[in-house]
C-alpha cells in the first residue's frame, strides 16, 4: 500500500508505482488498484483525476463530496498545473530554449480501443506544451519536462508519437527498438500546483522521476 505524500481534510496524495491501475478495469485480473487500496484504509477518498497504468508519479484524490466537486472542476476548469518528465527517442526538434507547444486534436481509434490517433477531423482539441533539458542516462534519446494544456487520453503519448520521438518503454504507441530500450515506460507526473478545495491555500507537490 502506497504511504500518501501529503494528507489532511480535503486531500490525499501519493506517488503512484508504474504497473499499478488507478481505478478497476474489466475483468477479475484487473480489480486491483491505487483507489481500492487507499479506501481501505481511507473510505472517504474520490477519484478526481487518473493516471495511465503504465505511468508513475503524482495522483490526487479527494476526501469527501465537497471536496471531490471542488477539484474536479478545477481539473475541468484548468485550473490544476500539472508537469510531467518522459524520456523519448531521438532529439525532437527545437526552437530556442524556452517552452514548445504540439498542437494536435486527439480521437479515439475506434478499431483499436482503448488507443488514441491523431484526427484533424474529428479529433478534440489538444494541446502539449514542452521543453527538453540535459540527459545523461538515456543514450540517443531526450528528457523532456511536459505541461499539459487539455487532459485527453493517452495524450502525452500520442502527441509525442506524433512529434516523431516517442517514449522509450512505450508498449501502446512506440514501436518495438523503443519499446525495448527501457523496462517501463519511461513517463512520470512529476508536479501538481492547485489551490485547497476546502480552504483555497495554494499547494505545490513534487516528485522526481524514478527513471
Amino acid at each position: 500500500m502506497p504511504q500518501p505524500l501529503h494528507i489532511d481534510d480535503g486531500l490525499l496524495v501519493f506517488d503512484k508505482p508504474a504497473g499499478l491501475l488507478t481505478v478497476p478495469g474489466r475483468g477479475p485480473d484487473k480489480q486491483d488498484c491505487l483507489t481500492r487500496r487507499v479506501q481501505a484504509q481511507w473510505p472517504d477518498a474520490r477519484v478526481v483525476h487518473r493516471l495511465d497504468m503504465a505511468t508513475s508519479g503524482l495522483l490526487l484524490m479527494a476526501r469527501g463530496p465537497a471536496a471531490q466537486r471542488a477539484l474536479s472542476l478545477a481539473f475541468e476548469q484548468r485550473r490544476v498545473a500539472k508537469r510531467y518528465t518522459a524520456v523519448v527517442a531521438g532529439v525532437p526538434p527545437s526552437h530556442g530554449t524556452g517552452w514548445q507547444d504540439i498542437d494536435l486534436p486527439i480521437a479515439v481509434d475506434w478499431a483499436r480501443r482503448p488507443l488514441r490517433v491523431i484526427d484533424p477531423a474529428n479529433g478534440q482539441p489538444s494541446l502539449t506544451r514542452w521543453q527538453a533539458v540535459p540527459c545523461d542516462h538515456w543514450p540517443n534519446a531526450t528528457r523532456l519536462l511536459l505541461a499539459p494544456v487539455t487532459g485527453r487520453s493517452h495524450q502525452l503519448r500520442v502527441h509525442l508519437q506524433a512529434l516523431g520521438h516517442p517514449i522509450l518503454g512505450d508498449a501502446l504507441y512506440a514501436p518495438a527498438e523503443v519499446q525495448a530500450q527501457a523496462p517501463r515506460l519511461l513517463l512520470h507526473a512529476s508536479e501538481l500546483t492547485l489551490n485547497h478545495p476546502l480552504h483555497g491555500n495554494e499547494l505545490n507537490f513534487s516528485s522526481p522521476a524514478p527513471f
